[in-house]
């Protein structure tokens, strides 16, 4: 359980409802998420409304927004955001080992616009105010303006989605992880879990 009370469906008002439900299991399996960001609605209605409403009418390739935000969560050791979207990038025709070696500048499977998608979450994550001139070049070459605001917007979101689910323990829902194993991934590919006092001694 995560560190705050689950609020449950019947708990919403009746007009957040159908946010509540289409993020928690359409969108991805993330109604542990959506029971705490339920505390507060307008939270519920403008963050995952949005993410809703973006994943309608994306202008970013699938396989490279999950490039990213599984460089992210990796960089930041979120186990909940990996444990997510490793099973979508490997959907995507990427191998498990791709996981595992996101961050090595030789990564298997990723050609060279998947690099620079890497390296730009990188970049973004690691340190934003050194995001190069010489890789924002490349990335216009290969992508238009609206593909880089959505993509840069992703990957700093997924930043703080990171730090959300680590700092309130968000648990992971049931069949995630057996799904990620199911699509050839281990659990090798996810980062540590959080430290406890528990799990300390």
């Amino acid at each position: 359980m995560a560190r705050v009370r689950d609020v449950e469906a019947r708990e919403v008002d009746a007009d957040l409802q159908p946010i509540y439900q289409k993020y928690g299991e359409e969108y991805g399996p993330f109604m542990n998420q959506v029971r705490v960001f339920a505390h507060r609605p307008v939270l519920l209605k403008h963050m995952m409304g949005m993410l809703l409403e973006m994943a309608d009418e994306s202008v970013v390739k699938k396989r490279h927004l999950e490039i990213a935000l599984v460089t992210v969560s990796k960089i930041n050791e979120c186990r909940y955001c990996v444990a997510h979207h490793a099973p979508r990038l490997i959907a995507s025709g990427l191998s498990a080992k791709t996981i595992d070696h996101i961050l090595e500048p030789d990564c298997p499977d990723l050609d060279s616009i998947d690099k620079l998608v890497r390296d730009y979450a990188v970049q973004v994550t690691t340190d934003s105010k050194l995001v190069s001139d010489s890789i924002f070049s490349r990335l216009r070459v290969e992508f238009t303006e609206a593909q880089l605001v959505e993509l840069t917007f992703r990957i700093s979101l997924c930043g703080f989605y990171n730090r959300f689910n680590e700092a309130l323990q968000i648990e992971i829902e049931d069949g995630v992880l057996e799904d990620l194993l199911a699509k050839g991934g281990t659990l090798d590919n996810l980062p540590p879990g959080p430290v406890t006092l528990a799990n300390q001694l």
